[in-house]
């Protein structure tokens, strides 16, 4: 067990509400580390399962010192830990996961070898809610592979020297989750990074994990990349939407005009666009008059554009299509940065998708942004014997290997890439992450049944409305 000094150069903190069942496995975890010059800071954010009785048990150790205080959320207990913490260097350690024992001397170690560097990352286990290993994570290679428009490090076990903490200001109360992101965005920039190639820590993935609250987790990281691009004082950029519609008299499967939650499925897509700040025009194109007409009398404001029958064929390029409708906005209007293509099949992706698409075009300076969410099934492909396996589950994984399928109707490209190239996916792509509800598309009658019961809850336009 170690033998916790008065000096110490590390400092981890364990930040806990209600993971009394976890609680002991972390503690336990920091106390058999093979480094000796550590502390370690526990505090708990207001719990009410019995995570004290735990905590207190361990009070009475040198160099442990514990804080229990009312629900804050995790940036504020994460500034509680900065201003006590005593090291050079400090970790987080959520209560659900667990350190591999010799993780922090490691670590550690590779400070000390690089003084330029701000922050090491380890691989790690990902296991269950028992804490069985399911697989073995490789994270990224930053120095050498991949670059900020990748994943971040964790926010948690991330050794961080606290003078780099102390130059950004701590953590941003702001957000009350994904310190990680917000923290990697001001960090990447000014200060090398690197990743320890061994797994080091155990990640746990059960119910209650910050993970599985995908909604909030995905609009904080929207919420983070706004602040970035004010912060930075980027240059607002000239997005024009363009809404492609067939429409019945071309497509019978085409129903634009046909009833989602009481508003029509075109309806849906103009009016997200339409709250967007960062969105100049909103372009309906359409071959199909009754849409036109709709569209007319309906919203005054958008721009319409009588699209030629062979451009709206079922095989039909969206290349062409796309390249139509511009060529017909630059006959009265200047011509812009970047085309937001928004198709209506997808009606639930709101208004602040759009916006993150747009700040992460902004921010990360790519050609291409697209709308994805990731897929973990088995897939094939026929390679002309049978099929063979694309991605299937293995033990050992490399994060950037993560597959992804394109959602949510959304998809932004640098208008002189499209002009150049003739193709929707050319240059360096970009995304962002949906959520199922906003990912949600409508192919099939069931489909549609699916839509009206999405529709039908209670906080859907409120959520489209943020």
């Amino acid at each position: 067990m170690v033998n916790l000094t008065e000096n110490p150069l590390v400092t981890v903190y364990i930040t806990n509400y209600n993971y009394s069942q976890y609680l002991m496995k972390a503690i336990e975890s920091v106390l058999a580390q093979t480094y000796d010059y550590l502390e370690l800071i526990i505090i708990d954010d207001g719990s009410d399962d019995g995570s004290r009785s735990i905590i207190e048990k361990y009070s009475p150790r040198a160099n442990v010192y514990s804080v229990f205080q009312q629900n804050k959320g995790l940036n504020a207990s994460n500034n509680v830990a900065f201003k006590m913490a005593r090291g050079k260097y400090i970790m987080r350690l959520d209560a659900d996961d667990f350190l591999a024992p010799q993780a922090v001397e490691i670590m550690t170690a590779e400070l000390e070898r690089n003084s330029e560097c701000a922050l090491v990352f380890p691989d790690y286990y990902l296991v269950d809610k028992e804490g069985k290993v399911m697989e073995q994570i490789i994270r990224h290679d930053f120095e050498n592979e991949v670059s900020l428009l990748d994943q971040p490090a964790h926010g948690a076990c991330t050794l961080i020297r606290k003078s780099v903490l102390e130059s950004i200001g701590g953590y941003d109360q702001t957000f009350s989750i994904q310190d990680g992101y917000d923290l990697w965005l001001n960090i990447i920039d000014k200060y090398p990074v690197r990743n320890i190639n061994l797994p080091l820590f155990y990640y746990r993935q059960h119910d209650k994990s910050i993970t599985r609250n995908e909604k909030e987790l995905l609009q904080t990281r929207g919420q983070i990349k706004a602040k970035h691009v004010q912060k930075r004082h980027l240059d607002l950029i000239d997005v024009i939407a363009i809404i492609p519609v067939r429409g019945e008299s071309i497509d019978p499967r085409s129903s634009p005009l046909k009833k989602v939650g009481g508003k029509c499925l075109i309806d849906w897509t103009i009016d997200s666009a339409l709250r967007s700040q960062l969105v100049s025009k909103v372009l309906i194109t359409s071959p199909d008059e009754k849409v036109i007409g709709y569209v007319r009398k309906s919203y005054p404001e958008v721009i319409l554009h009588k699209r030629d029958v062979q451009l709206a064929l079922i095989n039909t390029a969206i290349e062409d299509t796309a390249l139509e409708a511009l060529d017909f906005y630059k006959s009265s209007n200047d011509e812009p940065d970047a085309l937001l293509m928004l198709y209506i099949e997808a009606p639930f992706r709101s208004t602040r998708y759009i916006d993150k698409a747009i700040h992460t075009f902004q921010l990360y300076d790519v050609d291409v942004v697209d709308g994805v969410r990731s897929d973990d099934d088995i897939l094939y492909v026929h390679r002309g014997n049978g099929l063979e396996p694309w991605h299937k589950d293995r033990k050992l994984r490399l994060e950037r290997e993560e597959l992804y399928r394109r959602v949510g109707g959304i998809h932004l490209i640098r208008t002189s890439t499209l002009t150049e190239t003739k193709d929707m996916l050319a240059g360096r792509i970009g995304h962002i992450v949906l959520d199922q509800q906003a990912a949600f598309i409508i192919k099939s009658a069931l489909d549609w049944e699916i839509s009206d019961l999405i529709a039908s809850k209670e906080n859907l336009i409120e959520d489209m409305e943020r």
